[in-house]
């Protein structure tokens, strides 16, 4: 195990009816006057919306608001919302939604304090010295944005999908009441789980020895996630199965499962210009990128995969041919990824061979990708041929 620091301030409220609290949440994190951001017209249909205004006038917090954002965050939108903060005075962002939401009020935090272009961030040309505080109501268990120190933006110039990290983007508060996620279509139900087994197997391959403690905790919730998004799916009121899905998708991206380990993060960097490109649901994309990634990869440390099949899926330990054991795994896992509706295939999602060597030579662009093995734009072109 590493040496390692854990620090995570972003205060959970989680429950039945926990967002009517937001108005009171809101006050006391410092904020009066607040940039309500979120995506269509959801959380006005399903009465989400008049429960935010209510608390936050019930509160004396002013508002303002800025609707329209899209799956994969646009940077256009972000830069509206900056200009709309700096011109109306807000010290406050409410992302109500889910991951994207989430990412593109981080963004706006972000840059509205900064005297260049917010892109700059996700280029790695700056680092944040300060941000506006940044409130949640999670609607989407999926991203973990919500006690994430990230933020991952497309920029429409380019079509390029880059994230952001720094501490200061951990929100001030997250409420999350699974009773929100009822109304979900199944598809974002599958890929949202989809997107939290990801964030989990990131960090599960690893070549940290010794890290027994978070091995069990990632596969404990692993396991959880594929128990209960079957029965979500089926039963879409199941407040249990909700619960499970919602509190798993937060701890899945909160550092704690990274832990004194060194996680891998290619298939999110190899996933990111699907979406980018063809506007892939991220958590669909990984559906598909993630099992081919394995595939590549499984005979840098076969034990891990070995026993990631037999942990997590219950394979049977081959113990004349390892390998198989692992394979068997990884079966799995795509097996499970199309027992909830998800592609698994990059034919699936209608994406043919016209823009592999695109997306895999950006990808590397800047240096190769992963920690578990180092990927240059050769494999992550492999790796796309694999998930045809």
């Amino acid at each position: 195990m590493l040496n390692f620091e854990f620090y995570n301030p972003t205060h959970i409220v989680f429950g039945k009816k926990t967002e009517t609290q937001v108005g009171d949440m809101v006050k006391q994190y410092g904020g009066r006057r607040v940039l309500l951001h979120y995506g269509g017209g959801s959380i006005k249909k399903y009465g989400l919306y008049d429960s935010i205004i209510k608390s936050l006038e019930a509160s004396g917090v002013e508002y303002i608001e800025l609707s329209g954002v899209k799956p994969n965050p646009r940077l256009s939108l972000v830069r509206e919302g900056i200009r709309m903060c700096r011109e109306q005075g807000a010290d406050f962002i409410l992302a109500v939604g889910g991951g994207s939401v989430i990412d593109s009020a981080k963004a706006i935090a972000t840059g509205t304090p900064y005297g260049g272009d917010v892109w700059d961030f996700y280029q790695g040309m700056a680092e944040a010295e300060t941000v506006l505080p940044v409130g949640v109501v999670l609607t989407i268990p999926a991203a973990g944005s919500e006690s994430s120190t990230g933020s991952v933006i497309t920029n429409e110039e380019g079509w390029y999908k880059r994230a952001y990290n720094s501490l200061l983007l951990r929100p001030r508060f997250a409420i999350l009441n699974p009773e929100l996620s009822y109304t979900l279509p199944p598809f974002q139900t599958a890929a949202g789980a989809a997107d939290i087994m990801a964030h989990v197997m990131e960090r599960y391959f690893t070549d940290v020895t010794h890290v027994d403690l978070t091995d069990r905790l990632c596969e404990s919730t692993l396991r959880t996630v594929i128990k209960y998004v079957p029965i979500a799916l089926m039963e879409p009121e199941n407040y249990d199965a909700r619960a499970e899905i919602m509190w798993a998708g937060t701890i899945a991206h909160n550092d704690l499962l990274a832990t004194g380990r060194i996680g891998d993060w290619a298939s999110h960097g190899i996933e990111h210009e699907l979406s980018a490109v063809y506007d892939v649901a991220h958590g669909a994309g990984l559906a598909v990128v993630f099992p081919a990634w394995m595939k590549y990869v499984y005979a840098h440390n076969l034990d891990r995969f070995v026993q990631f099949a037999v942990r997590v899926f219950d394979v049977e330990y081959d113990f004349s041919d390892p390998e198989r054991t692992a394979l068997q795994g990884i079966e799995r896992l795509r097996e499970y990824f199309k027992s909830t509706g998800l592609a698994v295939t990059l034919k699936d999602l209608d994406i043919g061979d016209d823009r592999l060597e695109e997306m895999a030579r950006k990808c590397a662009e800047d240096g190769p990708v992963g920690n578990f093995v180092k990927l240059g734009e050769k494999d992550v072109w492999e790796i796309y041929r694999l998930a045809k």
